[in-house]
């Protein structure tokens, strides 16, 4: 059978599947997911194109899928992609009814491969306008697929210091082992073919927003009409005696990620900092390492992001040890305690930053300085789940969302910012998610049993959930930040 070849398949009787419900049906073989919804049919692709999780297994909520795992949601008539972390759609599958039997109708080559990329424009040289995108992450390249989506045919320049095309940055701390080549979000070729020019090991020094021109530290520079700055943030040093000794590292690049694995291997390994990345480089390395520390200010791990019962039932799953001796064994030393904006370029400039050096947005994604934006982890944004306070959150996801939001409004589109943050660490196979911003919670509400590690656990403040965090419970997490997503108040009274 040619890749070409359409196959049409019966997959189930009519009375099979009922309103609002998700069945995975086989066409040729091939796994398809069957929606109803207000009695009409769907078909799609049944995995998500993120990690391939099953999305029968999702939250349904109007046209709106949710994966299961991470939140990345997908629109069930088209296929289209609504929420990250996914960059790529799913396919969309032609259903009929007849004689109460449903059939679908695919191609064999959708079947195979059942994520779909956007349709994008392509660069027009007569289009002069140029897009200078600073930062080599997601929230770059996302901007840099949306501008191409939404029809933009100018000059799109991607500028880094890094010297890899964009990677999955939280595969760096979960699996140590893999080739940077294997984390890629997209290869050369694939940006090549978008008319997205990549510069590699391209640092910017300083921004002149007068002239819109931009040096870099090889002494060239770019002029730009809009700029968007992504450049991240970085790991925080130890300012301790001896911080700047040979085996004392920071999980930074893929590079970074490779040396700790070779250096701890069989070694003592002490990590500082509880952090996600510290406990899930403890938690990685625990059978490889000789032994492992993990020195920790609070209590427990994530204390800060998740609270003390969340942060015990991660010391058991991880069986860490918060050494609190005087002196610990260290042939190499991991440090992970929080980060900090890449903004240092901009000193001196007139562009609003905060006390941590956070570059300022609104939530069109926009400066204080026209055409210039900003998004990921170099910004603070106003959160609608903290009452449009302002904070940083530093998950992919988010700086995806903020990529997206920055392309449109650099189009003229007047979007806001709407997402619900959702992210997720993983432990010795088992995976904690979040979702929702739980900054300043006064209250919690626990589902389940924290000591079978089976649980949800609601973040409430001024008597609202603001944030929900779970184990063992899916898709209770892509449920919630559903509920959030639609503006909807959960009370003390109804999470429990």
């Amino acid at each position: 059978m040619d890749s070409d070849d359409t196959i049409t398949a019966e997959v189930c009787r009519e009375d099979d599947i009922g309103d609002g419900e998700l069945l995975e049906v086989k066409v040729a073989g091939y796994p398809v997911l069957l929606v109803r919804n207000r009695k009409e049919f769907s078909a799609l692709g049944s995995k998500c194109p993120h990690y391939g999780a099953p999305l029968s297994k999702g939250v349904l909520r109007g046209e709106r899928l949710r994966c299961p795992w991470h939140g990345a949601c997908f629109n069930i008539r088209t296929g289209d992609i609504e929420e990250y972390p996914s960059l790529d759609c799913i396919s969309c599958f032609k259903v009929t009814v007849e004689d109460g039997k449903v059939f679908v109708t695919a191609k064999k080559k959708d079947l195979e491969n059942s994520l779909r990329v956007k349709d994008r424009s392509r660069r027009c040289l007569v289009n002069q306008n140029t897009v200078l995108l600073l930062g080599g992450g997601v929230a770059a390249l996302v901007c840099a697929e949306t501008l191409r989506q939404e029809g933009f045919t100018g000059r799109i320049i991607m500028a880094t210091k890094e010297k890899h095309v964009p990677y999955d940055k939280s595969k760096l701390s979960k699996e140590m082992d893999l080739k940077a080549e294997d984390i890629y979000l997209r290869k050369p070729e694939f940006l090549d073919a978008q008319g997205i020019e990549f510069w590699t090991e391209k640092e910017a020094v300083s921004v002149d927003f007068q002239k819109q021109r931009v040096r870099f530290m090889d002494g060239s520079s770019q002029k730009y009409h809009q700029l968007l700055i992504a450049t991240g943030s970085h790991s925080s040093f130890l300012k301790v005696p001896g911080a700047d000794l040979q085996n004392v590292c920071i999980l930074q690049t893929p590079e970074d990620s490779r040396k700790i694995l070779e250096l701890a291997t069989g070694k003592n390994l002490v990590i500082v900092g509880a952090s996600f990345i510290g406990m899930e480089v403890a938690a990685f390395l625990s059978d490889k390492a000789g032994t492992i520390s993990v020195v920790e200010r609070e209590e427990f791990p994530f204390q800060h992001a998740l609270g003390p019962q969340v942060g015990g039932v991660a010391m058991k799953v991880a069986e860490a040890v918060l050494a609190s001796g005087e002196k610990l064994p260290a042939d190499v030393v991991v440090v992970g305690i929080g980060s900090t904006p890449n903004s240092a370029f901009l000193k001196g400039t007139s562009i609003a930053r905060d006390d941590k050096g956070a570059i300022l947005v609104d939530l069109h994604m926009q400066t204080n300085i026209p055409n210039v934006f900003a998004a990921g982890d170099v910004v603070s944004f106003p959160v609608a789940l903290l009452n449009g306070d302002r904070s940083s959150i530093h998950h992919q996801q988010v700086a995806e969302a903020h990529g997206h939001f920055a392309a449109l409004n650099m189009l003229k589109k007047e979007k806001e910012l709407h997402t619900v943050p959702f992210f997720w660490t993983t432990l010795l196979g088992k995976s904690i998610r979040y979702a929702g911003c739980g900054k300043g919670y006064t209250d919690t509400v626990v589902k389940g049993s924290l000591e079978q590690q089976k649980f949800l656990i609601f973040y409430l403040r001024n008597g609202h959930v603001t944030a929900a965090a779970s184990l063992n419970c899916d898709p209770m997490v892509s449920l919630i930040a559903e509920v959030l997503y639609l503006g909807k108040l959960i009370s003390k009274e109804e999470a429990e």
